[in-house]
Protein backbone atom coordinates (compact mmCIF):
# COMPACT_ATOMS: atom_id res chain seq x y z
CA UNK A 1 0.00 0.00 0.00
CA UNK A 2 1.92 3.01 -1.28
CA UNK A 3 1.44 6.68 -0.51
CA UNK A 4 0.94 7.64 -4.14
CA UNK A 5 -2.51 8.54 -5.37
CA UNK A 6 -4.39 5.88 -7.32
CA UNK A 7 -6.38 6.17 -10.54
CA UNK A 8 -8.82 3.47 -11.68
CA UNK A 9 -9.57 3.57 -15.40
CA UNK A 10 -12.11 1.35 -17.14
CA UNK A 11 -11.46 0.44 -20.76
CA UNK A 12 -7.86 1.25 -19.95
CA UNK A 13 -5.97 -1.02 -22.32
CA UNK A 14 -6.44 0.87 -25.59
CA UNK A 15 -7.42 4.18 -27.15
CA UNK A 16 -8.62 6.96 -24.87
CA UNK A 17 -8.39 4.75 -21.76
CA UNK A 18 -4.75 3.89 -22.44
CA UNK A 19 -3.94 7.56 -23.05
CA UNK A 20 -5.62 8.48 -19.75
CA UNK A 21 -3.64 5.77 -17.93
CA UNK A 22 -0.36 7.10 -19.32
CA UNK A 23 -1.28 10.69 -18.46
CA UNK A 24 -2.04 9.81 -14.84
CA UNK A 25 1.13 7.71 -14.57
CA UNK A 26 3.12 10.75 -15.74
CA UNK A 27 1.35 12.73 -13.00
CA UNK A 28 2.80 10.26 -10.44
CA UNK A 29 -0.30 8.11 -9.94
CA UNK A 30 -0.38 4.38 -9.47
CA UNK A 31 -2.83 3.15 -12.09
CA UNK A 32 -5.29 0.24 -12.15
CA UNK A 33 -6.76 -0.44 -15.57
CA UNK A 34 -9.86 -2.51 -16.29
CA UNK A 35 -10.20 -4.38 -19.57
CA UNK A 36 -12.88 -6.63 -21.04
CA UNK A 37 -11.06 -9.05 -23.32
CA UNK A 38 -7.81 -7.94 -24.93
CA UNK A 39 -5.26 -9.30 -22.45
CA UNK A 40 -2.31 -8.65 -24.76
CA UNK A 41 -3.16 -4.95 -25.06
CA UNK A 42 -3.75 -4.71 -21.30
CA UNK A 43 -0.39 -6.29 -20.47
CA UNK A 44 1.38 -4.04 -22.95
CA UNK A 45 -0.20 -0.94 -21.40
CA UNK A 46 0.77 -2.11 -17.90
CA UNK A 47 4.39 -2.47 -19.03
CA UNK A 48 4.31 1.07 -20.46
CA UNK A 49 2.89 2.39 -17.19
CA UNK A 50 5.52 0.58 -15.12
CA UNK A 51 8.26 2.04 -17.32
CA UNK A 52 7.00 5.50 -16.28
CA UNK A 53 7.23 4.50 -12.61
CA UNK A 54 3.62 3.61 -11.86
CA UNK A 55 2.76 0.52 -9.81
CA UNK A 56 0.26 -0.51 -12.46
CA UNK A 57 -2.08 -3.52 -12.55
CA UNK A 58 -4.65 -4.77 -15.07
CA UNK A 59 -7.96 -6.24 -13.92
CA UNK A 60 -10.24 -8.21 -16.23
CA UNK A 61 -13.98 -7.92 -15.60
CA UNK A 62 -17.17 -7.05 -17.42
CA UNK A 63 -18.45 -3.72 -16.12
CA UNK A 64 -22.00 -4.74 -17.11
CA UNK A 65 -21.82 -7.59 -14.56
CA UNK A 66 -22.37 -6.18 -11.06
CA UNK A 67 -20.93 -9.21 -9.23
CA UNK A 68 -17.75 -9.18 -11.34
CA UNK A 69 -17.41 -5.44 -10.78
CA UNK A 70 -17.78 -5.70 -7.00
CA UNK A 71 -15.13 -8.43 -6.84
CA UNK A 72 -12.83 -6.53 -9.20
CA UNK A 73 -13.07 -3.21 -7.37
CA UNK A 74 -12.53 -5.02 -4.06
CA UNK A 75 -9.29 -6.43 -5.51
CA UNK A 76 -8.17 -2.94 -6.50
CA UNK A 77 -8.89 -1.62 -3.01
CA UNK A 78 -7.14 -4.61 -1.43
CA UNK A 79 -3.98 -3.90 -3.42
CA UNK A 80 -3.85 -0.11 -3.27
CA UNK A 81 -5.92 0.79 -0.20
CA UNK A 82 -7.39 3.85 -1.89
CA UNK A 83 -8.88 5.20 -5.13
CA UNK A 84 -8.44 8.91 -5.74
CA UNK A 85 -9.61 9.14 -9.34
CA UNK A 86 -12.11 7.05 -11.28
CA UNK A 87 -12.27 7.44 -15.06
CA UNK A 88 -15.39 5.71 -16.40
CA UNK A 89 -14.18 5.24 -19.97
CA UNK A 90 -15.26 1.74 -21.08
CA UNK A 91 -17.90 1.70 -23.78
CA UNK A 92 -19.21 -0.22 -26.77
CA UNK A 93 -21.23 0.59 -29.90
CA UNK A 94 -23.91 -1.42 -31.68
CA UNK A 95 -25.00 1.05 -34.35
CA UNK A 96 -28.13 0.72 -36.46
CA UNK A 97 -31.12 2.77 -37.51
CA UNK A 98 -33.71 2.72 -34.74
CA UNK A 99 -36.31 0.59 -36.57
CA UNK A 100 -33.65 -1.98 -37.39
CA UNK A 101 -32.09 -1.96 -33.91
CA UNK A 102 -32.91 -5.14 -32.00
CA UNK A 103 -33.40 -5.23 -28.25
CA UNK A 104 -30.13 -7.14 -27.73
CA UNK A 105 -28.13 -4.29 -29.30
CA UNK A 106 -30.10 -1.70 -27.33
CA UNK A 107 -29.58 -3.53 -24.04
CA UNK A 108 -25.90 -4.31 -24.63
CA UNK A 109 -25.05 -0.63 -25.10
CA UNK A 110 -27.20 0.63 -22.21
CA UNK A 111 -25.93 -2.11 -19.88
CA UNK A 112 -22.26 -1.37 -20.59
CA UNK A 113 -22.21 2.37 -21.25
CA UNK A 114 -24.67 3.50 -18.58
CA UNK A 115 -25.43 0.72 -16.09
CA UNK A 116 -21.75 -0.25 -16.19
CA UNK A 117 -20.86 3.23 -14.91
CA UNK A 118 -23.36 2.77 -12.07
CA UNK A 119 -21.84 -0.64 -11.25
CA UNK A 120 -18.27 0.64 -11.07
CA UNK A 121 -19.02 3.98 -9.45
CA UNK A 122 -21.05 2.63 -6.53
CA UNK A 123 -18.28 0.76 -4.64
CA UNK A 124 -15.75 3.46 -5.57
CA UNK A 125 -18.00 6.24 -4.26
CA UNK A 126 -18.40 4.35 -0.97
CA UNK A 127 -14.61 4.37 -0.57
CA UNK A 128 -14.26 8.01 -1.65
CA UNK A 129 -16.89 9.03 0.92
CA UNK A 130 -14.81 7.37 3.64
CA UNK A 131 -11.72 9.14 2.27
CA UNK A 132 -13.69 12.41 2.07
CA UNK A 133 -12.01 13.08 -1.24
CA UNK A 134 -12.03 11.92 -4.83
CA UNK A 135 -12.68 12.81 -8.44
CA UNK A 136 -14.80 10.98 -11.00
CA UNK A 137 -14.51 11.66 -14.73
CA UNK A 138 -17.25 10.13 -16.89
CA UNK A 139 -16.61 9.70 -20.61
CA UNK A 140 -19.75 10.89 -22.38
CA UNK A 141 -19.80 11.93 -26.05
CA UNK A 142 -20.92 14.74 -28.32
CA UNK A 143 -23.70 12.40 -29.47
CA UNK A 144 -25.04 12.49 -25.91
CA UNK A 145 -25.39 16.25 -26.41
CA UNK A 146 -26.63 16.49 -30.00
CA UNK A 147 -27.75 12.95 -30.95
CA UNK A 148 -26.72 10.99 -34.03
CA UNK A 149 -28.67 9.01 -36.59
CA UNK A 150 -28.00 5.30 -36.21
CA UNK A 151 -26.89 5.65 -32.59
CA UNK A 152 -30.10 5.94 -30.56
CA UNK A 153 -28.77 3.44 -28.00
CA UNK A 154 -25.31 5.03 -27.70
CA UNK A 155 -26.74 8.58 -27.62
CA UNK A 156 -29.26 7.61 -24.94
CA UNK A 157 -26.54 6.05 -22.77
CA UNK A 158 -24.17 9.00 -23.16
CA UNK A 159 -26.95 11.53 -22.49
CA UNK A 160 -27.92 9.52 -19.41
CA UNK A 161 -24.33 9.72 -18.26
CA UNK A 162 -24.51 13.52 -18.38
CA UNK A 163 -27.59 13.53 -16.14
CA UNK A 164 -25.92 11.06 -13.78
CA UNK A 165 -22.78 13.23 -13.65
CA UNK A 166 -24.73 16.33 -12.64
CA UNK A 167 -26.78 14.47 -10.02
CA UNK A 168 -23.75 12.80 -8.44
CA UNK A 169 -21.89 16.12 -8.40
CA UNK A 170 -24.70 17.58 -6.27
CA UNK A 171 -24.88 14.54 -3.99
CA UNK A 172 -21.16 14.15 -3.35
CA UNK A 173 -19.83 17.71 -3.19
CA UNK A 174 -20.23 17.88 0.59
CA UNK A 175 -17.76 14.97 0.87
CA UNK A 176 -15.19 16.75 -1.32
CA UNK A 177 -15.85 14.42 -4.26
CA UNK A 178 -16.06 16.08 -7.66
CA UNK A 179 -17.84 14.53 -10.65
CA UNK A 180 -17.43 15.81 -14.21
CA UNK A 181 -17.92 14.50 -17.73
CA UNK A 182 -16.00 14.84 -20.97
CA UNK A 183 -17.84 14.83 -24.30
CA UNK A 184 -15.27 13.81 -26.92
CA UNK A 185 -15.87 14.54 -30.57
CA UNK A 186 -14.31 12.48 -33.36
CA UNK A 187 -11.09 11.03 -31.92
CA UNK A 188 -8.53 8.85 -33.70
CA UNK A 189 -9.24 5.47 -32.02
CA UNK A 190 -10.32 1.95 -32.99
CA UNK A 191 -13.92 3.16 -32.68
CA UNK A 192 -13.47 5.69 -35.51
CA UNK A 193 -11.19 3.60 -37.73
CA UNK A 194 -13.85 3.14 -40.40
CA UNK A 195 -14.43 6.90 -40.80
CA UNK A 196 -12.96 9.06 -43.55
CA UNK A 197 -10.99 11.70 -41.58
CA UNK A 198 -11.11 14.31 -44.35
CA UNK A 199 -14.87 13.97 -44.74
CA UNK A 200 -15.47 14.48 -41.01
CA UNK A 201 -12.82 17.20 -40.69
CA UNK A 202 -14.85 19.39 -43.07
CA UNK A 203 -17.49 19.81 -40.35
CA UNK A 204 -15.03 20.44 -37.50
CA UNK A 205 -13.95 24.08 -37.01
CA UNK A 206 -10.38 22.98 -36.19
CA UNK A 207 -10.42 20.86 -39.38
CA UNK A 208 -8.98 17.70 -37.86
CA UNK A 209 -9.87 14.74 -35.70
CA UNK A 210 -8.69 14.77 -32.10
CA UNK A 211 -6.14 12.43 -30.54
CA UNK A 212 -6.62 10.25 -27.44
CA UNK A 213 -4.07 12.48 -25.67
CA UNK A 214 -6.41 15.47 -26.07
CA UNK A 215 -9.01 13.65 -23.98
CA UNK A 216 -6.44 12.30 -21.51
CA UNK A 217 -5.05 15.76 -20.74
CA UNK A 218 -8.56 17.03 -20.10
CA UNK A 219 -9.29 14.10 -17.77
CA UNK A 220 -6.10 14.79 -15.84
CA UNK A 221 -6.94 18.50 -15.61
CA UNK A 222 -10.43 17.80 -14.28
CA UNK A 223 -9.18 15.22 -11.76
CA UNK A 224 -6.04 16.95 -10.54
CA UNK A 225 -6.01 20.67 -11.33
CA UNK A 226 -9.67 21.66 -11.61
CA UNK A 227 -10.33 21.62 -7.89
CA UNK A 228 -13.27 24.07 -8.11
CA UNK A 229 -14.95 22.33 -11.05
CA UNK A 230 -17.79 19.87 -10.55
CA UNK A 231 -20.96 18.88 -12.39
CA UNK A 232 -19.60 20.09 -15.73
CA UNK A 233 -19.55 18.59 -19.21
CA UNK A 234 -16.41 19.59 -21.11
CA UNK A 235 -16.63 19.25 -24.87
CA UNK A 236 -13.32 18.20 -26.45
CA UNK A 237 -14.42 18.18 -30.06
CA UNK A 238 -12.49 20.74 -32.09
CA UNK A 239 -15.45 23.11 -31.90
CA UNK A 240 -17.96 20.70 -33.46
CA UNK A 241 -20.64 21.47 -30.86
CA UNK A 242 -20.66 25.23 -30.33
Amino acid sequence: MGEKKVALITGGSRGIGRACALEFAKADFDVAIVYAGNEEAANKTVEELKAIGSDATAYKFDIANEEEVNAGVASVIEKYGRIDVLVNNAGITRDNLFLRMNSADWNAVINTNLTGVYNVSKPVVKLMMKQRSGSIVNMSSIVGVMGNAGQANYSAAKAGLIGMTKSLAKELASRNIRVNAIAPGFINTDMTKGLDPEKFAEHIPLKRLGEPEDIAKTAKFLAVDGTYITGQVIGVDGGLVV
